[in-house]
């Protein structure tokens, strides 16, 4: 069983940044593969980026390419996204997640899910 918690959420204006973190216990996390998510109301869950175990893979949705960015530090058992440049349809509760094998664009290849932490971005 895997716990994730994310944090790092807040109200910010269009431009501005913010870094979320997702903190997982369990012993399992350096050899997991992550991902983040995120979900507008009214909309379906949307992938956003992903990344291997060891940190050398990523991949993003292609509208944060270039303004997001994910990282891990496994000594710390924590997953981070940098959310640079906002723009206010990147408002969402965003969702840091455990995947089930391989970094997967969809929620259903993923196991475990945190309990989200709301980005919102004024204009």
């Amino acid at each position: 069983q895997v716990q994730l918690v994310e944090s790092g959420g807040g109200l910010v204006q269009a431009g501005g940044s913010l870094r979320l973190s997702c903190a997982a216990s369990g012993r399992t996390f350096s050899t997991s593969n992550m991902g983040w998510f995120r979900q507008a109301p009214e909309k379906e869950r949307e992938f956003v980026a992903g990344i291997d175990w060891s940190g050398g893979y990523t991949v993003y949705v292609e509208s944060v390419k270039g303004r997001f960015t994910i990282s891990r530090d496994n000594a710390k058992n924590t997953v981070y996204l940098q959310l640079n440049s906002l723009k206010p349809e990147d408002t969402a509760v965003y969702y840091c997640a455990v995947a089930r094998n391989g970094v997967s664009r969809y929620s259903a290849g993923y196991a475990y899910w945190g309990q989200g932490t709301q980005v919102t971005v004024s204009s």
